[in-house]
């Protein structure tokens, strides 16, 4: 680095670990750059954390460090001024400039691993799976005993639907360090996909010993997986008990805490569960939202929990999105135009019982998807959505083809399995 003090030095070494790690001590590099305005990194790197939190407001407090950071750039080094960089399109919004960057930086300097995360961050962001096992397998001949590296190539792999290689790394990862929450959530992600659900629940069991000073994401998205076998399980004291004590209620305030409160709460639902009043309390919290179309994944989930809540800033942010898929920049107007403005007036419909709406625009949007960001876990979401406004509407024939589909990777799954039959005994019964 050009320049950094000892403290200063520490901040950078919090952010990087704790970024790899998702840990509570990443917010130390704002403390640093403000105690060293003229340290180039330190201060891009705190107008990153501003923008990782993914909410209207974030650019305007990131702008803060990245004038800083220009200002001090004329001692920079190589690295530091593409870094440098890389935060000033971001905040431009223009994200294939900032991957651009990445891939040049992860080239040169392979075992910057935070840049390394960051691009798979994006890729993840655009549903672009190949895309983030690409950047890992990048750098992965210079980081073969960095638990990190393994983390992020299982989470790629599993991405891919390379279920086998993915838990060979996710299961290397661990070997080098019990303590990788990104691993463990790949292998969750791998059981689920492969309907081990007891044998994930007792997995994470395990792992949730170790979430000590994780960020609010980590912790509660770990647990947010716990709850989905629990789900599938037909275990619902155990799904009250990981979204009322886990899930919701950690860091309320932001995004990813939101979106998994929403999403949990949804599944509850369709899963036969009264969630009570417990839509009021997220829906209060997301008021600010009214506005927010910074991801579309993020968007559409509080466009539901608004919705469902009856909230009147559901209809704001319904216009919002119709706005943003009117303007948006050439790389990503399509994806809002041709897939989250239907999936929107997919989720709203299902939110207020139009089921009908459901089923006629999820039916166009849910084949592509994938371009909205998210993991195959979380836009399943969507999908029961879809499958549950057949129900609704009576629609037996595609309902079986839908649950059957899904019995292929949760065979003993509960819910899924009282669903079939319900449909079975309805089409016999018109047959």
């Amino acid at each position: 680095m050009s320049r950094a003090s000892d403290a200063t030095l520490r901040g950078i070494d919090d952010f990087v670990t704790a970024f790899l790690g998702y840990e509570k001590k990443a917010t130390n590099i704002i403390g640093a750059a403000d105690g060293e305005p003229d340290a180039v990194l330190a201060n891009t790197y705190a107008g990153f954390i501003w923008m990782l939190l993914e909410a209207d407001g974030a650019t305007r407090m990131a702008s803060r460090y990245l004038k800083r950071a220009e200002a001090a750039a004329g001692s920079a080094n190589e690295r530091e001024r593409m870094i440098l960089k890389q935060l000033e399109r971001w905040i431009a919004g223009d994200i294939p400039a900032v991957q651009a960057i990445g891939d040049e930086i992860v080239a040169r300097y392979p075992r910057d691993l935070l840049s390394v995360k960051l691009h798979q961050y994006f890729s993840f962001n655009r549903g672009d799976a190949k895309n983030m096992l690409r950047i890992a397998r990048a750098a992965e001949a210079h980081n073969l005993e960095n638990p990190y590296l393994h983390g992020m190539l299982a989470f790629g792999y599993e991405q891919m639907h390379d279920l086998e290689t993915a838990e060979r790394e996710a299961r290397l990862a661990l070997k080098l360090k019990t303590k990788e929450p990104w691993a463990q959530h790949a292998l969750a992600h791998v059981m689920l996909g492969t309907g081990r659900v007891a044998e994930g629940v007792e997995f994470l069991d395990e792992a949730s010993r170790t979430w000590v000073d994780l960020n609010s994401f980590m912790y509660t998205h770990n647990w947010w997986h716990k709850a989905l076998f629990h789900i599938s399980q037909g275990d619902n004291a155990a799904v009250f008990d990981a979204y009322d004590n886990h899930v919701w209620g950690i860091e309320p305030d932001l995004p990813q805490d939101q979106v998994g409160a929403v999403s949990l709460l949804a599944r509850m639902e369709v899963a036969g569960m009264d969630v009570g009043n417990r839509w009021e309390d997220v829906a209060d919290r997301m008021k600010g939202r009214a506005h927010d179309t910074t991801l579309p994944f993020l968007t559409l989930q509080y466009l539901y929990g608004l919705a469902r809540a009856e909230r009147a800033e559901a209809v704001e942010l319904m216009q919002a999105i119709e706005d943003r898929a009117a303007r948006s920049a050439d790389w990503d107007r399509v994806v809002w135009r041709e897939v989250a403005l239907p999936a929107a007036k997919g989720v709203v419909g299902h939110a207020r019982g139009d089921y009908a709406a459901t089923v006629k625009w999820l039916s166009v949007a849910n084949p592509r998807m994938t371009e909205i960001g998210g993991s195959h876990a979380q836009r399943d979401l969507f999908g029961q959505l879809l499958l549950d406004a057949h129900l609704k509407l009576g629609n037996w024939a595609i309902a079986r083809q839908m649950l059957e589909m899904r019995r292929i990777w949760d065979p003993d799954g509960v819910p899924v399995n009282a669903a079939l039959k319900l449909v079975n005994e309805r089409l016999g019964a018109a047959a």
